[in-house]
């Protein structure tokens, strides 16, 4: 085979290079990727019971009117469901507000005030200069007693990595900072503070799953430009050459990938030993997503939540979504049946009992009192993926900017959630409009905006 462009990886970055090029008029092009399905980690599966579970708590946000009118073409605008945001954290047997530290009028008296003079010691003695990694932002942030009531124990669950091997680069609009006259005042006035955000209303599909969005973009690419099950083994950048583990072959004048950056540059012949070294240095950690099919009807206090944080160390996951609120056809009969859908971080700093996970999240279930018998259970489903999270660790940025612009002068760009390994930009949207603006690149000369100006592209919400 031969193609103008190749694209590795049919998650949203591959499938919106393809989308833009056949938008642009151009279809010398082929996308390759290992699974049996598109969609890459925003795909979803139907278990044997007839529950559906995404592979983590995706929801459908937006900072691009490119992308939210290419959800309405895939999907039409019948096709989602609309929710306002209502998330919370499970902690002291009680469930407080998100953001937590507008919130913390719910907590007992003793957390509360441990809270509030942490961050009184830090008007009173505030830090200037730059914080050298996240552990030092959250505590300049927060202070003391916010950092270790949830900041630090919350983040050090979901990234699987101590947060002083995070930088604080990629913060941004992830993290509500704390205002202490706004917190003083939630606090004397029993005020709840809950619209902080660029996902405090969403949508979500209301068949399929977040997978039917990108099946539906992958018929519209039009899938005999795509190939399944075909693994890449070895990229020839000399010869622009790519090689499968089938033995086939695909020459191409331009490469888009889209696959982990670190495996990825291990597949290149004669790339600069020195690099390859340096992109293994890159952290990512792995997600495991526990999906549970629960009969009956949840509790009353459950019914309109959309997600829960888990910052306590007893509890394995550190967020559940109640799926079948996102959407009554996650469920065989929502009359019925309702669903949980944990998810937990693992890598070789936070290491999980795989063999044991799905019954401790069970137990855990029972203990945080989201089910109240074993005997409701009709469904458990398993899913890990190695490459969950790319981790925004101190030395990331350093790798970045040796790897990525070495990959150019032999006309391969790395792009993507892994591709590029930039978290503050790897939603689906901003996943997608890097395949997008990467092809305006290439096409156009339009100069891309996503990856190289996050903080640019994260302030486009809401405008």
């Amino acid at each position: 085979m031969n193609v103008q462009y190749a694209i590795i990886g049919a998650g949203p970055t591959g499938l919106g290079a393809a989308y833009r090029l056949k938008e642009l008029g151009l279809t010398d092009f082929v996308v390759i990727d290992k699974e049996d399905y598109v969609g890459g980690l925003a795909t979803s599966f139907v278990d044997k019971a007839g529950f559906t579970w995404d592979v983590g708590g995706h929801v459908q946000f937006s900072h691009y009117k490119y992308f939210d009118d290419l959800m309405v073409e895939a999907l039409g605008s019948d096709g989602w469901l609309n929710h306002q945001r209502e998330s919370w954290v499970w902690i002291e047997k009680r469930f407080v507000p998100y953001p937590f530290q507008n919130n913390i009028r719910y907590l007992s008296p003793e957390t509360m005030w441990k809270c509030l003079d942490g961050l009184i010691q830090l008007y009173r003695r505030p830090t200037n200069g730059k914080p050298a990694n996240f552990k030092e932002w959250i505590m300049n942030t927060f202070g003391m007693g916010l950092a270790e009531v949830f900041m630090l124990p919350y983040n050090f669950k979901v990234w699987a990595y101590p947060p002083e091997e995070l930088n604080a680069s990629w913060v941004g609009e992830r993290v509500a900072v704390t205002d202490l006259q706004r917190v003083t005042k939630n606090i004397i006035f029993n005020r709840d503070d809950l619209s902080w955000g660029p996902n405090a209303t969403f949508q979500f599909p209301k068949f399929g799953g977040t997978g039917a969005i990108w099946k539906a973009v992958g018929n519209m690419i039009g899938m005999e430009h795509v190939l399944l099950k075909a693994s890449v083994e070895s990229v020839d950048p000399a010869k622009k050459e790519l090689r499968l583990t089938d033995g086939r072959t695909i020459a191409y004048r331009i490469l888009l990938n889209t696959m982990p950056l670190d495996l990825f540059t291990r597949k290149l012949q004669g790339f600069p030993s020195e690099l390859i070294e340096e992109a293994q240095k890159l952290k990512h950690s792995s997600t495991h997503v526990i999906g549970v099919g629960l009969k009956n009807r949840p509790k009353p206090e459950l019914t309109t939540k959309c997600w829960m944080y888990f910052p306590e160390v007893k509890s394995p996951y550190y967020r559940i979504t109640l799926f079948s609120n996102y959407s009554p056809y996650n469920v065989p009969d929502i009359e019925q049946y309702w669903s949980l859908m944990t998810e937990t971080s693992e890598s070789d700093k936070k290491p999980v009992n795989r063999e044991t996970l799905a019954a401790d999240t069970v137990k855990a279930l029972l203990d945080d009192e989201l089910i109240e018998s074993e005997s409701q259970i009709v469904s458990i489903f398993q899913f890990r993926t190695d490459y969950g999270y790319p981790t925004p660790s101190v030395g990331r940025d350093g790798i970045l900017k040796a790897v990525l612009p070495a990959l150019k002068p032999f006309d391969i760009y790395s792009r993507g959630r892994f591709g590029a390994w930039t978290y503050e930009v790897s939603n689906q949207d901003h996943s997608l409009m890097q395949g997008v603006e990467w092809v305006n690149r290439m096409v156009l000369g339009i100069p891309e905006v996503s990856l190289f100006f996050p903080g640019v592209a994260n302030a486009m919400w809401g405008k």
